[in-house]
C-alpha cells in the first residue's frame, strides 16, 4: 500500500514560481512511475508530466513544457513539480499519481494541493 501526500501549493502572483512535492509512504515508491495532474473547476483532468521509476525518462504535456520540471528523489520517496512563470490559467488542484511503469492504469492517487495564481 502506498499513500501519496502533496504539498507546496498556495496563492501566488502571475510570474511567480512554486515547487510542489508529493511524498509517498511505503518502501515500494521506486517501483512506480509518477505522474502529475491538475484539474481546474469545470475542466477535465489534465496530465502535466510523467517521470519514470528511476527519473531517467520524463514526458511533458504541451501546457507544461518549458515552464514545469518534474523530478524525483527515491531516497526521500518524493516526486517534485517545479513550476515557473505561473499564469492565472495554471490555477487548479494539482495532484500526483503512481503507476507501474509502462502501465496505463494508476495504482494510487494523492488528494491534491491547491495552486491559485492571481493576475
Amino acid at each position: 500500500q502506498v499513500q501519496l501526500v502533496e504539498s507546496g501549493g498556495g496563492l501566488v502572483q502571475a510570474g511567480d514560481s512554486l515547487k510542489l512535492s508529493c511524498v509517498a509512504s511505503g518502501r515500494t515508491f521506486s517501483r512506480y512511475a509518477m505522474d502529475w495532474f491538475r484539474q481546474a473547476p469545470g475542466k477535465e483532468r489534465e496530465l502535466l508530466a510523467a517521470i519514470g521509476w528511476n527519473g531517467d525518462s520524463t514526458v511533458y504535456a504541451s501546457s507544461a513544457k518549458g515552464r514545469f520540471t518534474v523530478s524525483r528523489d527515491n531516497a526521500k520517496n518524493t516526486v517534485y513539480l517545479q513550476m515557473n512563470s505561473l499564469k492565472p490559467e495554471d490555477t487548479a488542484l494539482y495532484y500526483c499519481a503512481a503507476r507501474i511503469e509502462g502501465a496505463k492504469d494508476y495504482n494510487y492517487w494523492g488528494q491534491g494541493t491547491q495552486v491559485t495564481v492571481s493576475s
